[in-house]
């Protein structure tokens, strides 16, 4: 019998007899020789919520609070508009606290910051989290930036747990959620997906005070090189999956008493823009039989917007005319141009379409009736729904269930850099409360025990998703 033989033959004993006491050990005794003696795991450690998480919520406030005064109107409001000098502040603080809590930083061309922590197996695609912390003018504190300091402390409760990821996980912080600047909104998270359209309109996009986009982002250190975004595009699959942590922005979580919510859809979201001309003219010389009034054109469409939604035959059916704006804007004088810019949205995309057309056939007969001209009505964006994937779904369902918080299923109304990001990959949601379903507004909060509750959930599925 040769030295080799009997060595395996030996081995095969030494399990066989592993084997036979198994159910008298807490780990398969089988598995541990065999383990030992590859050097590598036969099987994936389990980590569940038995594992003692610590969210570190005192120190995860501070940075929110910290985080806030980074804004161009005064506290409690949050103001901070996208490649400002208080953004570029605020991106700083984002990359130092992701670099302290051991993190790999980098910034694509238009400054989406990526924060990697490497996994055993890095040739699989990683798992990736995050939001965005820009914010409207006069906002609160918490919209976005939950999903950003909240996902890096996500990161931090599982390295104190002492959890390995198999998969790489990745904190992402998306470049300009809101529209403030430029009218697009989810600028970086469309680009991730590839959007040509989006990245050749921008080489002719300027903000209100006529700074090009691209001279701006470079005033904030960013595409330097040149005007080709495509560097910015990720393949489709770049990562197994995507999960956003945020407030509710609506009332719901909290009316219920309910912790948790996850995502199965994001409605459909759509932008309008319409403009009248009518002749104007001195208030008080013009008899009423010969105007045409382009202020009252738009306000007759407004209410007809009002009306189409509300005749949907869906409450998931909303829509918003958020702006409206009057030529020459003086009290005596009869406006001679109107402007509307009306939102829309549904998780249906066909029902929502049928308003648009509705809307559309609206603005048309008004023009006509009132003898004013329909000078532009132009449909800005029309983006689909996206729908959570239900791997995803199961994860952190099964997540918040093992760590004893209640969760509900629901859609988000609000669309969020999760829309875009599932056309790069499986997506999924966590929502938590926040007072009175507040958001975009300084009056904005969640509480330090809803936040915890919400990073816990995010940190054992990207946990789960991370040894998938």
């Amino acid at each position: 019998m040769s030295f080799r033989f009997s060595h395996v033959l030996h081995l095969f004993f030494i399990l066989s007899f592993s084997f036979s006491i198994l159910a008298h050990n807490e780990q398969d005794p089988t598995t541990k020789i065999m383990e030992d003696f590859s050097g590598y795991p036969i099987h994936e450690p389990q980590f569940s919520a038995s594992t003692s998480f610590s969210v570190d919520t005192e120190n995860l406030q501070l940075q929110i609070d910290e985080l806030s005064r980074y804004s161009d109107t005064p506290a409690p409001s949050v103001t901070r508009i996208l490649y400002s000098e208080k953004d570029v502040l605020a991106r700083r603080f984002i990359k130092n606290i992701m670099a302290s809590s051991g993190l790999s930083v980098r910034e694509d061309a238009v400054g989406n910051i990526f924060g990697r922590w490497d996994g055993r197996e890095p040739e699989l695609t990683a798992v990736a989290t995050g939001s965005h912390i820009d914010a409207i003018p006069y906002s609160g504190k918490y919209d976005g930036v939950v999903g950003v300091l909240g996902a890096i402390e996500a990161i931090n409760v599982l390295r104190r747990s002492d959890f390995k990821p198999k998969r790489a996980l990745e904190v992402i912080m998306f470049t300009s959620e809101e529209p403030t600047r430029f009218g697009i909104s989810c600028l970086g998270s469309r680009l991730l997906a590839g959007n040509d359209a989006l990245a050749n309109a921008l080489k002719g996009t300027v903000d209100g005070q006529s700074i090009s986009f691209f001279d701006a982002a470079r005033s904030a250190g960013y595409a330097t090189d040149q005007d080709d975004l495509s560097s910015v595009f990720l393949k489709k699959g770049s990562y197994s999956a995507f999960i956003e942590l945020h407030i509710e922005q609506g009332p719901l979580l909290e009316d219920e008493g309910i912790p948790i919510g996850v995502i199965t859809a994001i409605a459909a979201p759509a932008s309008i823009k319409v403009d009248f001309e009518g002749n104007g003219g001195h208030a008080g010389a013009v008899l009423m039989p010969y105007r045409n009034d382009a202020g009252l054109a738009a306000a007759e469409l407004a209410l007809a917007v009002e009306k189409h939604v509300l005749e949907s035959g869906s409450i998931d059916t909303v829509g918003t005319i958020g702006i409206l704006e009057l030529h020459p804007g003086a009290i005596n004088s009869i406006p001679s141009k109107s402007h509307l810019e009306i939102d829309t949205r549904d998780i249906d995309e066909k029902r929502r379409n049928s308003v648009i057309e509705k809307i559309h056939q609206s603005a048309i007969t008004i023009a006509k009736n009132r003898n004013v001209t329909l000078s532009e009505f132009k449909i800005v964006n029309q983006d689909p729904p996206a729908l959570s994937d239900a791997s995803i779904v199961k994860a952190m369902e099964a997540a918040s269930k093992e760590l004893n918080l209640n969760h509900k299923l629901m859609i988000s109304r609000a669309y969020h850099d999760s829309l875009f990001m599932a056309r790069v990959s499986p997506m999924g949601m966590i929502f938590i409360p926040c007072y009175k379903g507040y958001s975009h507004k300084p009056e904005e909060f969640s509480t330090t025990g809803d936040i915890a509750n919400g990073v816990k959930v995010l940190a054992l599925t990207l946990a789960k998703l991370s040894l998938a």
